[in-house]
């Protein structure tokens, strides 16, 4: 599982999410748009 995030801080109600603590989960840090557009741009030319 891929989680787009801006920082591991909590989010508006403080409270943590247990995804993100699963092993097979990996966190991308930044903007939802932009990182994803990126990690697709990554995917189809072969370098991710």
């Amino acid at each position: 599982m891929i989680i787009v995030k801006r920082s591991m801080n909590p989010g508006f109600a403080g409270v943590d999410n247990p995804l993100y603590y699963e092993p097979r989960t990996t966190m991308l840090f930044g903007d939802a748009k932009g990182a994803v557009t990126k990690l697709v741009a990554a995917l189809k030319d072969g370098s991710g």
